[in-house]
């Protein structure tokens, strides 16, 4: 089970495990806003299974802007669907070809799926007569957010910001 820790103001922090979070509220960093139906058992005590924790100190966050893109991040940008088709994307896809000058870079890289990159090859979108259904870009701010914020859990969402999550 996954625990979601929210930062002392509020804002979705990390997703732990069920049993670091345990330690953090047993260690009385957090408190536990929300539970899950099984406790967590010890030998000498059963503690409540927690699904949400609020740290009571702030954390400071250094958020720096997007790394090199990575495939997982284009995927997770790009939500999985793929920027020929709109089917579902199993890949990831150089728009301009690296063997005619395109680069690895977020504005250059699309999720794919298998047939659109076999067919596509190394030809460009004129050649293809094809479009893109949307633009590759350098990710927003909050894709710093764990990966399963991408599908939150139905006990978490009361605490999250329909804003701040990624989507």
């Amino acid at each position: 089970m996954r625990t979601l820790v929210l930062n002392a103001g509020y804002e979705p922090l990390n997703v732990v495990t069920s049993r670091r979070a345990a330690v953090l509220v047993m260690r009385g960093k957090a408190s536990v806003l929300a539970e899950d139906g099984l406790p967590i058992v010890a030998p000498s005590v059963l503690v409540p299974r927690p699904a949400v924790i609020l740290l009571h100190q702030y954390v400071r966050v250094v958020r720096r802007g997007p790394g090199a893109p990575s495939r997982r991040g284009v995927l997770r940008r790009d939500r999985r669907q793929c920027g020929y088709c709109g089917g579902s994307a199993s890949t990831v896809d150089h728009v301009i070809p690296k063997s005619r000058g395109g680069d690895s870079s977020w504005s250059n890289l699309l999720a794919c799926c298998g047939p659109c990159n076999v067919r596509k090859g190394d030809k460009t979108l004129d050649q293809l007569g094809w479009s893109l259904l949307t633009m590759p870009r350098v990710p927003r701010h909050h894709t710093w957010l764990p990966a399963e914020l991408d599908a939150p859990r139905d006990v978490w969402m009361p605490f999250l910001d329909p804003s701040g999550v990624p989507g």
